[in-house]
């Protein structure tokens, strides 16, 4: 960075799922902002090991690890102040159980493209792809 502050990388994973043109949000504890369901690698896990980890964590269901396609890799700063940047690497894959907010989860959400400005920059590019490709109203 210009200012001589060494940029931080904050890797994270997320699941995208879409049904009848929205896409899963959820929102943490204590927090006022919607995020795509999926977290931060711990260690040395890969893409597939964090967030099979990270989705049944925060939603109670399997995801079906043989059926997970990579949709893109997006990265937006994650606020002006702290000049972070987000990087979330997206995949697609189906599941087993019953969707359901975990006790680190509040409240779940289907977002179309009218509800992007409620979801942090680095999902607003998500979801931009994603209305262009036709797959959210």
């Amino acid at each position: 960075m210009a200012d001589g502050r060494v940029r931080q990388l904050i890797d994270t994973v997320a699941w995208v799922r879409i049904e009848d043109g929205r896409i899963l949000c959820a929102r943490p504890r204590g927090k006022d902002v919607f995020y795509i369901p999926g977290g931060k690698r711990e260690g040395g896990e890969t893409d597939l090991q964090t967030l099979l980890r990270e989705i049944e964590e925060e939603l109670t269901v399997a995801l079906l690890p043989e059926t997970a396609a990579h949709v893109g890799t997006y990265e937006a700063s994650h606020g002006p102040a702290d000049g972070a940047v987000v990087r979330m690497s997206c995949y697609t894959a189906d599941y087993r159980g019953t969707l359901a907010a975990s006790s680190e989860i509040e409240e779940v959400a289907w977002f179309c493209y009218a509800d992007r400005a409620l979801v942090p920059p680095v999902d607003q590019l998500l979801f931009d792809d994603l209305v262009d490709a036709g797959l959210l109203r």
